[in-house]
């Protein structure tokens, strides 16, 4: 891991692998450690991967002050790539990180190569609201972070999923409790969610698109990647039946062929 001072940040991340650039935009309250190893090792063997912790995220030290926007995260992140002399890139966005990436599609189409949207959602008055009693659950910052974890849990992954696969909650914990967010942060950065909107500007989006969400998300109802695929030309849309909010580690294997294949037809196209 290195920390690169750019703008009013010092950014925590951490580069793996060579080839075609990919970066990856965790979501809410996340960091870089939430992304599983196996994931990230299956990109970079043939990719050069760059991970990040976002602004008032993990290890990367923000100001104390002011407010966040979506907009804001996506200059980050292009900062953080001029940092790191990457002209074009891949970007794979999950959840509020789509929400950046969806920023970044539009404000700097051309630094970006094929765009992955994962599990994300528009924003606005044409999204699709979680039940009020997911919201509830989202919001309780009580119990400490053993509170906050199992709260995160019955979120991302389906019951199912963590009744047969008790060896990866546990090594999630392990990660989730490496660099958690601040309760300030966590608050600066729902209000960034809560703010975006992107639903008049998503045909602007040129770029191949990627869109991918689980059947059974609470969090983020798959019907906002079915808006996202309606408003971006040309989006591909993929569902990956019976997973949650975390479908890339549920669904690990399928989305990474579906991500790879992706990218590798549309670099082939151009």
């Amino acid at each position: 891991m290195e920390q690169i001072a750019v703008r009013d940040l010092k950014i925590c991340c951490r580069s793996v692998g060579n080839g075609d650039p990919i970066v990856l935009i965790m979501g809410f309250t996340a960091n870089m450690d939430w992304w599983d190893q196996e994931f990230i090792d299956a990109l970079s063997g043939k990719h050069h991967v760059l991970m990040f912790d976002n602004r008032g995220s993990g290890r990367t030290i923000a100001p104390d002050e002011g407010t966040f926007t979506c907009e804001m995260f996506a200059d980050d992140t292009i900062a953080l790539m001029d940092a790191k002399g990457i002209g074009q890139a891949n970007i794979l966005g999950m959840s509020m990180g789509g929400l950046i990436a969806q920023e970044l599609a539009i404000k700097y189409p051309e630094r970006i190569n094929n765009l992955i949207l994962a599990c994300t959602f528009c924003g606005g008055q044409h999204m699709i609201q979680a039940s009020d009693e997911v919201m509830k659950i989202m919001t309780d910052r009580s119990g400490g972070l053993d509170g906050l974890f199992d709260r995160t849990l019955k979120l991302m992954f389906t019951k199912e999923f963590l009744e047969t696969n008790e060896d990866y909650v546990e090594n999630f914990k392990e990660r989730y409790l490496r660099a958690p967010i601040s309760a300030a942060n966590a608050v600066r950065q729902f209000i960034a969610c809560a703010k975006a909107d992107t639903f008049d500007r998503l045909p602007e989006i040129k770029n191949p698109t990627l869109i991918a969400a689980g059947t059974d998300d609470p969090l983020i109802p798959p019907q906002n990647s079915l808006i996202l695929a309606k408003r971006i030309p040309g989006a591909k849309l993929i569902e990956y039946k019976g997973c949650s909010h975390g479908f890339i580690s549920q669904a690990r294997d399928a989305f990474i062929k579906d991500l790879l294949g992706f990218i590798s037809f549309n670099t082939i196209d151009k």
